[in-house]
């Protein structure tokens, strides 16, 4: 898990480079650019498989940065959704959105082409701003799993509230940078090629250095305990009792062999305490089947993006202990394979990212319906402004169109007016005619 951006130090302990890179002067060819033209034909172009792999990647890249800005605009926005665990959620995606923007791209990039492009600042702080957002990720996901146990399973031991989840979320900011302080300090750059270093970038690693064999050991086998196995058992212990204590025990109003046999809850008819009215007791039991339904559909939720940070990133914690700390890649004859399993595995921690949003998603009703309205909005957004622009160039049409027809109107008008005027003015005429006296 600690070297997911340096996908490019994989080459680093797989079998050599071929002979005419490690020697320029007995090279077959004839001149530099020759030589840096074979290079990127051979071993910096993409692959077939590699093309999927940048699909995968750019997918995962505007899918994490969707559905994390959603996430967190949805819990910004309703003063409903500003849960203690939602406000935990929020900072998971924050977390992922900065690994999104600042690791990825590079990682991409590292992987297909084998080579560090961006100097020896950014070799340490894109490195070190990849292992804090693990950090954050699992003691974000620890800080979770203890609220939901806390609240469960011993409700009067611990008040949870929003001020204290926004502490515990400072603090994990806090503990995350201070540990990982070690990473930016060991990270390198170095050629791989030394024939090549004043010649191009090219074959260029960004990798850690450390002064003694024993040290890397220790270093990543703790990381490995701290922020993978450790958190990781302890969450599972504390959603196993979690789920012991909304399914398989007796709840206030509801029947234990339902309860016992994963069934949904239903209210059993039983006679009210004396004095109490029914109406009541109904209500009280109802509102205890409502809360115990909400949180299990949460636990489901939280249970379900466990797991998929478990699988996630499981492949590049095992392939950096056996790199780290065994040295299972020092000499084998199989570079292709170790470094597709390497890519792979970047590829799996970034999508780790995006999944989480989809989850809840799917897991969510409350997300759910923030997601809809975004999009609606989004979309209604969208429309209005190309109506809008439609009825700017119609409203000139019309008018235009409107003036014409006032004036033709007008003219109309005007016309009937004079006939209407000498229509009446005929029969006036002729009726004076017949009043006046007949003087002869």
């Amino acid at each position: 898990m600690m070297s997911e951006i340096n996908g490019n130090a994989v080459c680093d302990s797989c079998s050599p480079l071929p002979s005419e890179l490690n020697s320029t002067s007995s090279s077959p060819y004839g001149s530099d650019d020759e030589l840096l033209r074979y290079i990127w034909r051979e071993y910096l172009h993409p692959k077939q498989y590699e093309w999927v792999l940048i699909a995968g990647y750019i997918t995962v890249f505007f899918v994490s940065l969707v559905g994390n800005a959603l996430v967190c605009t949805a819990v910004w926005k309703n003063h409903h959704m500003r849960t203690v665990t939602n406000y935990f959620i929020v900072n998971l995606s924050f977390a992922d959105i900065l690994v999104t923007i600042t690791c990825l791209p590079a990682s991409l990039i590292v992987d297909i082409t084998e080579t560090w492009f961006f100097g020896k600042t950014l070799c340490k702080i894109l490195p070190y701003l990849q292992t804090v957002s693990v950090s954050v990720s699992v003691l974000t996901l620890s800080c979770i799993a203890l609220d939901r146990w806390y609240a469960i399973c011993h409700p009067l031991m611990f008040k949870s509230t929003a001020k204290r989840a926004r502490k515990s979320i400072v603090i994990i900011w806090i503990v995350s940078c201070f540990i990982m302080i070690p990473q930016a300090i060991v990270m390198e750059c170095r050629g791989m090629v030394p024939e090549l270093t004043n010649k191009t970038l090219l074959f260029t690693v960004c990798d850690e250095h450390w002064g003694a064999a024993v040290y890397p050991k220790v270093y990543h086998i703790c990381f490995f305990i701290v922020t993978y196995l450790a958190p990781l058992c302890l969450m599972v212990l504390a959603y196993i009792q979690i789920f012991h204590k909304l399914w398989c025990r007796q709840i206030p109003g509801t029947s234990s062999v339902i309860q016992k046999k994963w069934k949904p809850l239903q209210c059993s008819a039983q006679p009210p305490a004396p004095g109490e009215p029914l109406k009541v007791k109904t209500n009280a039991v109802a509102a205890e089947i409502k809360q115990i339904r909400t949180r299990r559909k949460t636990a489901r939720m939280l249970v379900v993006v466990l797991v998929v940070f478990a699988v996630c990133y499981l492949p590049i914690s095992i392939l950096n202990i056996l790199k780290r700390v065994f040295g299972a890649f020092d000499n084998t004859d199989d570079r292709e394979s170790v470094y597709a399993w390497f890519t792979f595995s970047h590829w799996l921690v970034y999508a780790n990212s995006a999944a989480n949003p989809i989850i809840y998603n799917f897991l969510s009703g409350k997300f759910r319906e923030e997601f809809k309205t975004a999009f609606s909005s989004c979309c209604f957004t969208m429309k209005h402004r190309s109506t809008e622009h439609q009825s700017r160039g119609r409203v000139s049409t019309e008018s235009r169109k409107s003036l014409t027809t006032q004036v033709c109107n007008f003219d109309h008008m005007s016309k009937t007016s004079e006939q209407v005027i000498l229509t009446s003015a005929t029969p006036l005429r002729s009726s004076v005619y017949r009043e006046q006296p007949s003087w002869t």
